[in-house]
C-alpha cells in the first residue's frame, strides 16, 4: 500500500462522516471516561470546532507540572478538569482557564505512569477513583479529600487477595478503572520477569471498597484453561494480567478485557502450553466477573506481544445487518474485530505456521492467529531491501548489522547468542492510546509505530547479584549496563551518580516507566554490589545456580531500537502512521505518514513519520486531533474523511497522551498532555496545553 495522503478510494464527505448525536445533555460537553465514555470510542459530539475554523485554533491556557514522565489523559465533569501531575499529585483545574482549584499529593504515591482518572456519581453521590502505585484511592470531587468511607481511610491496597505474600507484590494501576453500575473494576501492571504477580480483574464496591468478585486469568486447577498450563501453575506463575484498560458494553453489562502476556517475557519453557488466559480477549459479566468468551491473541507468547490498548466498541454493517462489535488492536499490527455479544470473529482468521524456536527446554506454538481482515497496519517481516536509504553510510551499516541478524516475521522467537529482528517492534505497532471511530459509520483510526527491535537470549549466571541483575534488569538496561539509546538509561556508574539510598528506593519502589521490584529486597545489597563493581564480589560469585533468584536457564539481553549509524531508525520509512479502516469492509480508507524528524525534514526528506505514543479522538464535526509524535512535539488536527492535515502547532513538550474535548463557558476546549520524558536530548518538563477558537 502506497503511503500518502491520497484517498485509498472515495470517502463519505467531511460533515456526514462523523455523524455522532446531537448535542444536548451536560455529559455530552464534558469528557468523563478514560477514553470519553464506557465503550472508549475517543468520540465527541461537539461542533464548534470544525475543519472550516480549525485553522484558527489558538492556545487558550498552559499550566506547567515540572518534569518527570506525564501521559495522563484528564478528566472534565461540569467544566472542571481532573487530572496528575508525574509524582501521582491530583490536582482539579477550571476547564477554561486552566486556574488551579486544589492540588493533592496522594499517600505512598511514586513517579510510575498514571494514564488516567474514572468518574462515578449517582444521584447526588460522586467521586474520583484514581490509582496511586499500588493503592485504589477514593477523593471528594470538591476538594481532593480522601473518601474516610471507602476501603482503609479511603484507598485499597491492590496486593492482598492475590495468593501471594503481601510484601513480595508489586504492582500499579497504570490505566484507571472501569465503571459499571456501583462497580470499579480494576486490572494492574506487573513486572515482565518472574516472580510476578498472578493475573486478576477485580470488582469493587465504589462505595465501601469491599471486593465484589474476581475473575482469575491464570486458571485454578480444574477450571477451564488449566489445561494450558503445566500443574498448578496458578500457585507460581505470574503476568496474564490487564494493564492497558478495559472497555465497557454497558446497556449489555459486559466488560472487555485484553490480558497481558504470562512471565517471564521471552522464555517460557516453565510454562509449557497456550496459557489461557494470557493475550486474550476476555468477555466477562459485570455483575459476576463469569467469562462469557475469550479468544486468544497469540498463544504461548515469546515476543511480549501482548495488546497494548484496550479494545474499542462500534457497531458495522456485516453480511447485511448492524453488529455489535469490538475491535482490538495489537502490538505486531493486526486488528481483530469480534460480534460482543458471541466472540464470534466476524472477519475469519487463520492459524498460521510460524518459527519455531530452538533454545532448550523451550516448547512454542505451531502457529498463531492471523485476521484476514484488514491488512496489517504496519509492515511484518524486514527485509535487505526495506533498509534505509538515506544516506550510503547509514545503508551500509544497517546493512552489515542486519546480515548478523534473523530476521523472519513478527513471531520469530529469541535465539541465544544471536539478535533476532523483532518487526514491528517492541513499541509496537499499535500503542497503550487507543483508537478511535467515527461513531456511526464503522471507520476505526489507529496510529501505529513501524520500526524494527532486536533482542536475543543468554545463559542465565549463576551469580547472586549478576543473576538478579539480569533476571530484572537487563531486559531494559542491557546485559552490559549500557542500556538502550533513547529508551533506557545506561546504568555505568550509577553507585558513583547516585547515593545508594536513592538506588535502592528507586529499585524497590519503581520510577517512570520503571516498575517496583519490591520482592528484591532480599537480594538488594547483592544487586548493588553487582551495580558498583560490574562484577560480583567473590563471595557472590562462588554461589551456586540454586541459590539464585531466579530458575530460568535462559534471560533477555535487552531491548534494542534497530538504528542506523546517526540514530534514526534503519529501516526505511514511514517510521510511524496514522490510517482510516472501514471496518464495515475491513478495507483502508487511507493512510499518511505520523510525525516527523525536524532535521530529516529541514536537510529537504518528506515527512518520515516518527515513534507516536498516545492516541487519536474524533469529533461529530469531522476532525480528527492527535499528538503523540515524539521528536517534533506537534499537536495536529487532520480532516477525517481524507487525512489531510487541516492545522498543527508546536507543543512546549511533545504531547505524549490522547488528547480531549470539552464544552465550557460556550467555548469548546481541545488539551493535552505533554512531556519530554522520552526523548532524552529534550529539556525536562511537562504540563497541559489547552487550546480553542477565538472569542467572538
Amino acid at each position: 500500500m502506497r503511503i500518502g495522503a491520497t484517498k485509498l478510494y472515495a470517502a463519505t464527505a467531511t460533515l456526514g462522516l462523523l455523524s455522532g448525536a446531537p448535542l444536548g445533555a451536560q455529559g455530552e460537553k464534558d469528557w468523563a471516561s478514560y477514553h470519553a465514555n464506557p465503550g472508549g470510542d475517543h468520540f465527541s459530539p461537539l461542533g464548534q470546532i470544525t475543519p472550516a475554523n480549525v485553522a484558527a485554533l489558538q492556545p487558550a491556557w498552559r499550566i506547567d507540572t515540572g518534569a518527570g514522565g506525564l501521559q495522563t489523559t484528564p478528566l472534565v465533569i461540569d467544566g472542571i478538569l481532573y487530572a496528575m501531575t508525574p509524582d501521582q499529585q491530583v490536582m482539579a483545574l477550571d476547564g477554561a482557564t486552566g486556574r488551579k482549584l486544589w492540588q493533592r499529593k496522594l499517600p505512598d504515591s511514586n513517579l510510575q505512569p498514571v494514564r488516567g482518572l474514572s468518574y462515578w456519581s449517582s444521584g447526588k453521590e460522586r467521586r474520583l477513583l484514581v490509582g496511586a502505585g499500588s493503592y485504589l484511592h477514593a477523593l471528594n470531587m470538591k476538594t481532593g479529600a480522601s473518601i474516610a468511607t471507602f476501603g482503609a481511610h479511603g484507598r485499597i491496597d491492590l496486593r492482598a487477595g492475590l495468593d501471594r505474600p503481601l510484601a513480595s507484590v508489586a504492582l500499579a494501576l497504570t490505566s484507571p478503572p472501569a465503571i459499571w453500575g456501583d462497580l470499579a473494576i480494576v486490572g494492574f501492571r506487573t513486572a515482565e520477569s518472574t516472580p510476578a504477580a498472578p493475573g486478576a480483574i477485580r470488582a469493587y464496591d465504589v462505595r465501601t471498597g469491599r471486593l465484589r468478585w474476581t475473575f482469575h486469568a491464570i486458571p485454578r486447577t480444574g477450571q477451564p484453561g488449566a489445561e494450558t498450563w503445566p500443574a498448578d501453575a496458578w500457585k507460581t506463575a505470574g503476568g496474564a494480567n490487564n494493564w492497558a484498560g478495559m472497555v465497557v458494553d454497558a446497556a449489555r453489562g459486559i466488560v472487555f478485557a485484553p490480558m497481558g502476556s504470562a512471565v517471564s517475557d521471552f522464555y517460557g519453557a516453565d510454562r509449557k502450553g497456550n496459557n489461557l488466559y494470557a493475550n486474550s480477549l476476555v468477555a466477562l459479566d459485570a455483575r459476576s466477573g463469569r467469562l462469557l468468551w475469550h479468544y486468544q491473541l497469540v498463544h504461548h507468547d515469546l515476543l511480549d506481544r501482548d495488546p497494548p490498548s484496550p479494545p474499542v466498541l462500534l457497531t458495522v454493517d456485516h453480511d447485511g445487518r448492524k453488529v455489535d462489535a469490538v475491535a482490538q488492536a495489537t502490538k505486531h499490527g493486526v486488528l481483530f474485530l469480534f460480534d460482543r455479544a458471541t466472540g464470534k470473529p466476524l472477519f475469519p482468521i487463520q492459524e498460521t505456521p510460524v518459527p519455531q524456536s530452538n533454545v532448550p527446554g523451550e516448547a512454542s506454538s505451531p502457529t498463531q492467529p492471523m485476521p484476514t481482515l484488514p491488512a496489517p497496519y504496519a509492515r511484518q517481516r524486514l527485509t535487505a531491501d526495506m533498509l534505509t536509504q538515506r544516506t550510503p553510510q547509514a545503508h551500509d551499516a544497517a546493512a552489515k548489522a542486519f546480515a548478523e541478524y534473523t530476521s523472519n516475521g513478527p513471531f520469530a522467537p529469541m535465539q541465544v547468542g544471536k539478535p533476532t529482528v523483532v518487526f514491528p517492534g517492541f513499541d509496537g505497532g499499535a500503542e497503550w492510546g487507543g483508537q478511535a471511530i467515527a461513531r456511526g459509520r464503522g471507520i476505526l483510526y489507529i496510529n501505529a509505530n513501524d520500526i524494527a527491535w532486536t533482542g536475543s537470549l543468554a545463559q542465565a549466571s549463576g551469580a547472586q547479584g549478576e543473576a538478579t541483575y539480569q533476571q530484572n534488569c537487563a531486559a531494559c538496561h542491557g546485559m552490559d549496563r549500557k542500556g538502550s539509546p533513547g529508551a533506557f538509561p545506561s546504568l555505568e556508574g550509577v553507585m558513583t551518580r547516585r547515593l545508594e539510598g536513592e538506588v535502592a528506593a528507586t529499585i524497590l519502589q519503581g520510577k517512570g516507566r520503571m516498575p517496583a521490584f519490591a520482592h528484591l529486597a532480599p537480594q538488594i545489597t547483592a544487586l548493588m554490589d553487582y551495580l558498583r563493581h560490574g562484577d560480583a564480589p567473590k563471595s557472590d560469585r562462588a554461589e551456586m545456580a540454586g541459590n539464585a533468584p531466579s530458575t530460568q536457564r535462559f534471560i533477555f539481553t535487552g531491548y534494542r531500537k534497530f538504528l542506523d549509524s546517526d540514530g534514526y531508525p534503519a529501516v526505511a520509512p514511514p517510521w510511524g502512521t496514522l490510517s482510516a479502516i472501514d471496518m464495515n469492509s475491513g478495507r483502508y480508507l487511507w493512510r499518511v505518514p505520523l510525525g516527523e524528524y525536524p532535521a530529516l525534514t529541514k536537510s529537504g526528506m518528506e515527512p518520515t513519520g516518527s515513534e507516536n505514543y498516545g492516541g487519536p479522538i474524533v469529533t461529530a464535526s469531522g476532525l480528527l486531533f492527535i499528538g503523540a509524535t515524539v521528536y517534533d512535539r506537534q499537536l495536529r488536527a487532520f480532516d477525517a474523511a481524507t487525512g489531510k492535515v487541516l492545522w498543527q502547532t508546536t507543543l512546549p513538550q511533545a504531547g505524549v497522551a490522547t488528547p480531549i474535548t470539552y464544552m465550557t463557558g460556550g467555548r469548546q476546549f481541545v488539551v493535552i498532555a505533554t512531556s519530554n520524558a522520552r526523548d532524552a536530548k529534550a529539556q525536562a518538563g511537562s504540563g497541559y496545553s489547552a487550546f480553542a477558537l477565538p472569542r467572538r
